[in-house]
């Protein structure tokens, strides 16, 4: 494996992990009654995952134009599936963090709120006191959260497969749409416009279906309608949709990547 490759799936790692805890941000907001502050420090995080996407992509596209110079299209699969693997990984790693996540988050919230200032909260985050508050915070998932996964009573299961079907889709359609670029070189430019239209689908049903639940479940939380333990189980049924949802993108990626390059021929 290059070395190229394994920068590729350290950057989706970093990348996999900000994206799952992202779910976290809600539970914070709701728990420190800051909502739009939780959001607006997540920035930081948002901003390091897009910088590690943005590396990542030029380090793909040179691995896909040297494997078509090579012709050996079976090499790229391999990379390709080595990439939803660690995707999968990342997702179960940033699921294990949340609890600590959660805690240490609420704290950089608390903090921001009383500083108002992003650089004051990083500073203080690496000074002795802050490191001393992080190694309070780290947290094992509990057993008890664990066992009620068995539950599945006041779980809205058709939100739960929308945003694991969007999510595979989502993790699936530029890999697909790159490896069917390769396997048909005389149209990899289409090939890879065509996975602005498999990633826009799974955007819509995100767009439709599941932002606009969660954010009224965020309010109903805040209103009292409904309980801070329903809500903390639907973000770790949804959560564990993303880790299911990783999975089905292995399987969809041989399968996407011939439809893409079907419609690439025919449009």
């Amino acid at each position: 494996m290059s070395i190229q490759v394994i920068i590729v799936l350290v950057l989706t790692v970093i990348i996999s992990i900000i994206s799952t805890l992202a779910y976290s941000v809600r539970i914070v907001g709701v728990r420190t009654g800051r909502i739009a502050v939780s959001f607006a420090v997540f920035n930081v995080f948002a901003l390091i995952s897009r910088t590690a996407n943005s590396i990542q992509a030029p380090l793909l596209a040179k691995k896909i134009e040297n494997t078509i110079k090579i012709g050996d299209p079976q090499s790229l699969l391999t990379t390709f599936r080595w990439i939803l693997f660690s995707t999968t990984m990342a997702t179960i790693i940033g699921s294990v963090l949340m609890p600590t996540f959660i805690k240490v988050f609420g704290k950089v919230v608390e903090s921001f709120s009383v500083n108002r200032s992003i650089s004051k909260v990083l500073l203080h985050g690496f000074s002795k006191s802050g490191i001393e508050q992080f190694k309070s915070s780290v947290t094992k998932p509990k057993k008890e959260n664990l066992s009620q996964l068995k539950s599945l009573k006041m779980i809205p299961k058709k939100i739960v497969l929308l945003n694991t079907i969007a999510f595979s889709i989502m993790t699936v359609g530029v890999l697909a749409s790159l490896y069917a670029g390769c396997l048909n070189p005389e149209l990899r430019t289409t090939c890879s416009t065509l996975s602005a239209v498999i990633t826009g689908i799974a955007t819509i049903i995100m767009v439709i279906f599941i932002d606009p639940f969660i954010s009224i479940l965020t309010d109903d939380v805040i209103n009292g309608q409904c309980t801070q333990l329903q809500f903390d189980r639907c973000i770790i049924f949804i959560v564990g949709g993303l880790i299911v949802g990783t999975l089905l993108a292995q399987v969809l990626l041989v399968p996407a990547a011939q439809v893409i390059s079907f419609i690439a021929r025919h449009i």
